[in-house]
């Protein structure tokens, strides 16, 4: 799905209190009617869980909640990682929080174990960027607040080369004649390698993992990833792989470290990995993924915000702090600047894009971005996904193609079970 990261989701303004704790229960104030704006009709607490990068940014934004509400907000720092299965765990014993942190690819093992609730934006939703909304949908109903969107570029050294390449082979041509080490870095891990940023030159194959529906949402029955494309896409990783293009001996901090001493003028990454360039002294630019197989180069797009519990029993005030507060231009732009992820609000986003050429270089990437499935489903295609593009760069189980269709025949499997 194509999308244009203009128009999407918004909120309100303000900010809120905290009392950080290591562990804690969800609210126990009946839960509001909903009905009333008023803020008088809030009582008692919320739970929050938050890792600990967003943590300071939230404690200020819950003292201006209780000071305007004067609902307690208690935040509790949680391990990222950690957070979805305990969240799955603990919400249906009503000891969990009232709002989580999270990713949007978590939506569908959220709502198919009833832990996560709609909430209802109204018309706020044009006030954020439209592959946010897409990203925390699900069935149509929007499942949370987002706050960030990311997604992958390719950052290039413009003392080493000083124009965007046309296509992948316009590039390792370019980083050949660059007489640098690598033509070309990305990060892969030897067993797993990495689906994540070698997908865009998959989709330029014609081979996304799933069809879509008409709504733009993902259709597990429509596996697509082993169509003709995909086995192009096959041979392709086998060839690519066997020039030593792409090597999975050359993990992500590796690359990072060869591209920032200059040894590549090409290096597929995120905005994450850009702060790093500049402190560097490397005069870079974000540009387009070049395509490979002459389609359109379509990265996935990384959706973060925040989840609202199905069994909190103060809905009403969890709902006031999610759409005013955390949806608000200000806090977003506080999780911007220390996140570095381009804010889902589109007035903040939009800041972030005119103050910062990097930011905006993502951000023209993302204009064709796809969100990450977030479907139940999509658990079946990571099991089997990496394991075979590495086995395929590594030259190792056999032909490329057939070792791409026993990888369909697994995932086909594993999801009709």
């Amino acid at each position: 799905m194509k999308v244009n990261m203009r128009n999407i989701l918004a909120f309100g303004a303000i900010a809120a209190t905290s009392a950080i704790v290591l562990a804690g229960c969800a609210s126990s104030a009946p839960e509001g009617d909903g009905d009333s704006d008023s803020k008088s009709d809030f009582s008692g607490q919320i739970t929050v869980w938050v890792d600990a990068d967003r943590a300071d940014v939230l404690e200020d934004a819950a003292k201006d909640f209780t000071a305007d509400t004067g609902v307690k907000v208690s935040l509790v720092q949680k391990e990222f990682g950690e957070i979805r299965d305990q969240f799955v765990q603990q919400a249906p014993t009503g000891k969990g929080p009232d709002v989580v942190v999270g990713a949007h690819d978590w939506l569908g093992i959220l709502v198919s174990n009833g832990v996560a609730a709609p909430v209802e934006l109204g018309d706020r939703a044009g006030e954020f960027e439209q592959v946010t909304l897409d990203a925390f949908s699900y069935d149509g109903q929007v499942y949370g607040v987002p706050y960030a969107i990311e997604n992958i570029g390719l950052l290039r050294n413009t003392d080493l080369v000083a124009e965007a390449p046309t296509d992948f082979d316009d590039m390792i041509a370019k980083g050949k004649a660059a007489g640098t080490e690598y033509s070309f870095l990305v990060g892969l891990d030897p067993e797993a390698s990495d689906p994540y940023h070698l997908y865009p030159f998959q989709t330029s194959f014609g081979a996304p993992v799933f069809g879509q529906n008409d709504d733009g949402s993902y259709n597990a029955e429509d596996l697509q990833i082993g169509n003709e494309g995909g086995q192009s896409f096959a041979t392709w990783l086998g060839e690519q792989g066997k020039a030593g293009v792409l090597n999975t001996n050359i993990t992500g901090d590796l690359a990072k470290e060869n591209f920032l001493a200059g040894k590549s003028p090409f290096f597929l990454t995120g905005p994450w990995n850009a702060p790093a360039a500049v402190d560097a002294g490397l005069n870079v630019a974000v540009d387009p993924i070049p395509s490979a197989g002459g389609q359109d180069a379509q990265p996935f797009a990384g959706v973060q915000g925040f989840f609202l519990s199905a069994e909190s029993e103060n809905k009403l005030a969890a709902n006031e702090f999610l759409l005013n507060y955390i949806g608000s231009e200000d806090v977003q732009t506080a999780l911007y600047e220390v996140g570095g992820r381009a804010p889902a609000r589109t007035s903040a986003f939009d800041a972030a894009v005119e103050g910062d050429p990097l930011t905006a270089g993502f951000g023209e990437v993302g204009a064709s971005v796809v969100p990450m499935p977030s479907i139940p489903e999509m658990g079946a295609v990571w099991q089997y996904w990496g394991v075979t593009e590495a086995a395929i760069i590594n030259g190792s189980g056999g032909d490329p193609v057939a070792l791409w269709d026993k990888m369909t025949t697994d995932i086909q499997g594993a999801i009709s079970k």
